[in-house]
């Protein structure tokens, strides 16, 4: 008898195009679990309103976002792939694990207090509470396991902490979710800063690589990257986090151990680094840029497939919104 595979679920925001840090840190990742694992895989547009967003804009980014994920090799007819506020339970669970969660909790969250520093003109409730609908959105679906960067791991505990202070409260309800974070590659570093994650809200440009960037601009952007006056190619990313990144950058697009690639570039420069560093940048970007040119032209495609993956993603999540009003005394009508 075939053993029934673990549900995973995670969730980008539509707040950019994504970057090559996204792509190498999350989304390859989501890609190769198709296979082993039940995938959730949702454009997370209710994170994405904690911080002011111009409607019109948001909602051509939540397509293109879309369309992203699918051509980053999310297969639609592998994995539940959705957009979140199209789920209306995500809504409902969040309140009620709203009514779980202590205060003292989110006020040890890292994010918020970086995000209120960023946004001091904006420090509004979701703000404070969205831990809550991410914990919501984990538990609706029961996932066993929730890939994410190391920077989001906290959000998972806490996720575990409610899980299991509401199965003590009401008996078993949730999975108790892990979190899955892959052993390298799972964190691309800004090229400018390279002690600095990779971010598309960078006020830089030059320190990230957009999924949508041309070739040139790649090997552009790669030729102004930090490294060095050291003049030698080797992986130490605390004391030489510049020439480090580039190497992972490297490893990872083409297909390598981090020591084969040091190995590869002995004797070689920094020149050669970034070169073969945008080259194979190129290589991997190449069949994405173009599938997403193309799925772009094609709104009523992307369309009746965000409608599907919803139907599929809220089948799931009534199951669970049903029981858990009943389990706290609530009725359910849906």
């Amino acid at each position: 008898m075939e053993s029934v595979r673990k549900t995973v679920l995670s969730g980008i925001q539509p707040s950019g195009v994504l970057t090559l840090g996204n792509y190498l840190g999350a989304l390859k990742q989501w890609a190769q679990m198709q296979d082993d694992y039940l995938s959730l895989y949702m454009v997370a547009d209710l994170h994405s309103i904690t911080v002011r967003q111009e409607p019109a804009v948001l909602r051509r980014r939540i397509s293109e976002t879309y369309a992203l994920l699918l051509a980053c090799g999310i297969d639609p007819d592998r994995s539940i792939v959705f957009v979140q506020s199209q789920v209306p339970e995500h809504t409902q669970l969040s309140w009620i694990m709203n009514c779980i969660t202590y205060v003292g909790e989110l006020n040890r969250m890292t994010q918020f207090k970086d995000k209120s520093a960023k946004h001091a003109d904006n420090v509004n409730a979701g703000l404070f509470t969205y831990p809550v609908l991410m914990a919501s959105d984990i538990l609706l679906y029961q996932a066993h396991c929730v890939p994410v960067g190391a920077d989001q791991k906290q959000h998972v505990e806490l996720t575990r902490d409610v899980a299991t202070r509401f199965n003590n409260a009401y008996g078993e309800t949730f999975v108790v979710p892990e979190p899955y974070i892959p052993k390298f590659g799972a964190r691309i570093m800004s090229l400018q800063e390279p002690e600095k994650k990779m971010s598309k809200s960078d006020p830089n440009p030059n320190a990230f690589l957009l999924l949508t960037d041309d070739a040139d601009t790649v090997v552009r952007k790669l030729r102004r990257a930090v490294t060095d006056c050291e003049g030698v190619i080797a992986y130490d990313p605390e004391n030489r986090p510049g020439v480090s990144n580039l190497l992972t950058i490297y490893s990872v697009c083409a297909n390598m151990s981090m020591e084969d690639a040091q190995k590869h570039f002995d004797g070689l420069g920094y020149g050669a680094l970034k070169q073969e560093t945008a080259d194979a940048v190129n290589a991997v970007l190449d069949p994405i840029r173009e599938e997403y040119a193309r799925l772009l032209t094609d709104k009523a495609y992307l369309s009746e497939r965000m409608k599907d993956g919803a139907e599929k993603a809220s089948a799931i999540a009534r199951k669970t919104i049903r029981k858990v009003y009943r389990k706290v005394g609530l009725d359910c009508m849906r």
